[in-house]
């Protein structure tokens, strides 16, 4: 159905407060995505509701708290995603730059079946280990590791320009894709072949013997192995006169 964005995203809070969980609202509604039933554009406010609707569930457990963080952390996390909202969603310009990455994200795993699985890995353990790692650098009240963590963010951005320079100057996209191409190719073979090749080797050995094709490969060898010794003495031959 083509109905208003901010409508979808209502309905996608409501559902989640209904729920208590963002992750079945938007794990249903995918699916749907993929089947071409709802549009990637109309799932994108549904999603958007969906973070906001998952934050009532921490409102609702800090309202029973007598702390004081309980609540200030629920509110933290409810202004977070309406901060996203705002940023990437009213601007038409601002709403393409996830939609186009989604795509994006959708073509690769289209390639390469394996592509979820290393993005997961590095968006999700990765790199929030490494910014960890930076941050932890500069909170440790020392000098040397300050300086460590400096250098190591001086690596980091010469890591990133480099990658940069590689993905749009040394077609490092095209590499990519056909790497991820030639890693699909190579599993769909694998798993085309028959489980039993015994089996394939004896048929193959049994069908070589009925129409012959073993002798027939022996007197090629052997009328080669003629012809090459008929060049030889031909050129031994043309030598000696010479």
């Amino acid at each position: 159905t083509n109905i208003n964005g901010y409508i979808a995203m209502a309905l996608g809070c409501g559902i989640t407060i209904l729920v208590q969980s963002s992750s079945i609202t938007t794990s249903t509604l995918t699916p749907l995505v993929g089947m071409g039933v709802i549009q990637l554009e109309q799932m994108f406010p549904l999603t958007l509701g969906a973070n906001i609707g998952t934050t009532f569930t921490a409102i609702m457990a800090a309202l029973v708290s007598d702390k004081i963080t309980a609540m200030q952390t629920a509110l933290a996390h409810l202004f977070f995603n309406i901060s996203g909202i705002i940023i990437w969603y009213p601007i038409p310009f601002m709403r393409r730059v996830p939609l186009n990455a989604a795509r994006k994200l959708g073509k690769a795993t289209r390639i390469w079946r394996g592509f979820p699985i290393v993005y997961i890995v590095m968006m999700f353990f990765v790199l929030p280990l490494v910014v960890l790692g930076l941050s932890t650098c500069f909170t440790q009240e020392s000098k040397g590791f300050t300086v460590l963590g400096a250098f190591l963010c001086i690596g980091v951005g010469f890591g990133i320009a480099y990658f940069l320079f590689w993905w749009y100057r040394k077609d490092g996209r095209q590499s990519c894709i056909t790497c991820m191409a030639e890693r699909q190719r190579r599993k769909e073979a694998s798993q085309g072949l028959p489980d039993n090749m015994e089996y394939i080797k004896a048929e193959l050995e049994r069908l070589r013997e009925h129409t012959g094709l073993a002798e027939e490969d022996d007197d090629d060898e052997e009328e080669g192995d003629e012809e090459t010794a008929q060049d030889e003495k031909q050129v031994e031959t043309s030598e000696e006169e010479e």
